[in-house]
């Protein structure tokens, strides 16, 4: 925590040398043996930045008076926090907090296993909110068995299907149970002018180049696909594109791509574009988190002004209720709040910016980093249900800090927008069904440092199979390829970690 004379509410960091200006100030350590951690801490923060611009100072003057701090954020844009977050990590220039979300990444990774940042799990407890943390949720955010951070709890799986209910009306079809529903669906959506323009301009799905947050993982959980990975009773694991499951899902794509039931630019299109797309009534289902359909509702007004969504999560390949599963994204972890040895000198500095964690983590500052100030972002009825009354100033206010959050669950303030409280349902009825990735919280070396150029290889071999250009044989090589190429190696190295926690 710096003691700077002039506050610095945020700092918009252009290029990787101006993250020196975190660790600038006052030196650390005076007084540590007696720090009291109720008094006013000004904490300086490295953090990602999700939005255009960071936030204005209206709701974080709001937020430092309800934790007793002085907030002195860093913005890293998040297109470049990979490089950005390196760059701070190799010359050592952090903040009392440093936000890090790409836990895969090996300059993180081996910077965690360093011992460049304090372990906090000895602390957690002795904080009301803190405490909370689920031991699940501790074991999968550890790195090699230790916690380097506060974990960024997210819903365990937000993912599902949103869906035309106006076009279902229109054509007489139900809402899908099964991926023949789904495929049915799609297929009518396509051929049977379900927008009455008279023209054949629509398709089933509108997907995007992303085989994670698209559509591809959460059709697989409805086949039975592992989360990454499948580990045996004795330990075994079995990297998820080497299941059955697995080539049903890319049949299934396949299918809907060689009858035109998806756009034919799936693998090229952006998130935006997809979403674009969808708005503008070129196709009926979209599958990513569910709580986009709200955002794709607004983004529809004056374009499709009748357009009515529904969600929808309970897809099997099979019909049954007892093979429902749904993937769960880094098991509910969106990477670690973690604090740097460099920065934060002593125990007694740590634990006042835990506290300072642990206050975030308040129903009235999560309130406040949601929605905003009520009266000028927003309203509130009797049962705690919002709505946001300016949303341009909300999102120039508020929106920023929202990816800052802590915890993004478990609270009783909630949006007052119907399809967003379907959405939330749904995510929450999720999490009983939720498959977690066994792998996620084991060390591999091959991972670490081979682990996206291995990926590639079965990325490029998927895409070119669903596409049509690859038969299965061809995919089938290219597994082999990724196995020789380390993929072996990584395998071993999963199943003597897994074996060493779980003996």
């Amino acid at each position: 925590m710096k003691g700077k004379g002039k506050k610095t509410a945020v700092l918009f960091l252009c290029c990787a040398l101006l993250l020196t200006a975190c660790s600038g100030g006052q030196s650390k350590g005076e007084d540590a043996g007696t720090y009291d951690e109720n008094a006013k801490a000004t904490i300086t923060w490295l953090n990602i930045l999700h939005t255009a611009s960071p936030p204005t100072d209206t709701v974080l003057n709001k937020i430092e008076e309800k934790t007793n701090t002085d907030i002195q954020f860093s913005w890293i844009p998040d297109a470049s926090k990979e490089e950005r977050v390196n760059t701070a990590l190799a010359s050592n220039s952090l903040a009392d907090i440093v936000t890090l979300t790409i836990l895969d990444n090996s300059s993180v990774r081996n910077a965690l296993k360093s011992g460049m940042f304090w372990e906090v799990e000895p602390y957690l407890d002795e904080y009301p909110n803190l405490a909370k943390i689920s031991e699940d949720t501790r074991r999968s955010a550890s790195i090699g068995g230790k916690l380097y951070g506060v974990p960024f709890q997210k819903d365990l799986a937000r993912n599902g299907i949103t869906i035309r209910k106006d076009w279902l009306d229109k054509l007489g079809l139900e809402l899908p149970k099964t991926t023949d529903d789904l495929k049915a669906i799609a297929k009518a959506f396509t051929e049977q002018d379900p927008d009455g323009n008279g023209v054949a301009d629509t398709t089933g799905f509108v997907d995007r180049n992303d085989l994670i947050y698209g559509a591809f993982k959460t059709l697989g959980s409805y086949f039975g696909v592992p989360n990454n990975w499948k580990v045996s009773e004795d330990g075994k694991m079995t990297p998820e594109f080497e299941t059955q499951e697995y080539i049903d899902t890319m049949n299934f794509m396949k299918e809907l791509f060689d009858n035109g039931y998806i756009n034919k630019d799936f693998a090229v299109t952006a998130k935006t574009d997809q979403q674009q797309k969808f708005a503008q009534g070129k196709a009926g289902i979209y599958v990513g988190a569910l709580f986009d359909s709200k955002n794709l509702l607004n983004m529809a007004k004056g374009v499709q002004d009748n357009m009515e969504l529904e969600v929808v999560n309970n897809v099997t390949s099979t019909g049954s209720e007892s093979d429902r599963a749904i993937w769960a994204a880094n098991n509910g972890i969106g990477g670690l709040i973690a604090f740097p040895r460099s920065e934060v000198k002593d125990e007694a500095e740590l634990k006042r910016i835990l506290k300072f964690i642990n206050d975030l983590m308040d129903e009235e500052v999560y309130a406040l980093m949601t929605y905003g100030i009520e009266g000028t972002h927003y309203t509130v009825d009797a049962d705690n249900a919002t709505t946001i009354t300016d949303t341009d100033l909300w999102q120039q206010e508020v929106q920023p800090l929202s990816s800052s959050r802590p915890k993004e669950y478990g609270y009783d303030i909630h949006d007052a927008d119907p399809l967003k409280q379907k959405s939330e349902k749904l995510i929450k009825e999720n999490a009983e069904h939720a498959v977690l990735n066994p792998a996620y919280s084991l060390d591999s070396e091959t991972f670490t440092t081979q682990g996206s150029e291995l990926q590639k290889i079965i990325t490029d071999a998927t895409y070119k199979y669903i596409l049509g250009e690859s038969s299965l044989e061809d995919f089938k090589a290219s597994v082999e390829n990724w196995k020789k190429s380390g993929g072996n190696r990584m395998i071993e190295e999963y199943e003597a970690a897994y074996k060493e926690i779980h003996s």
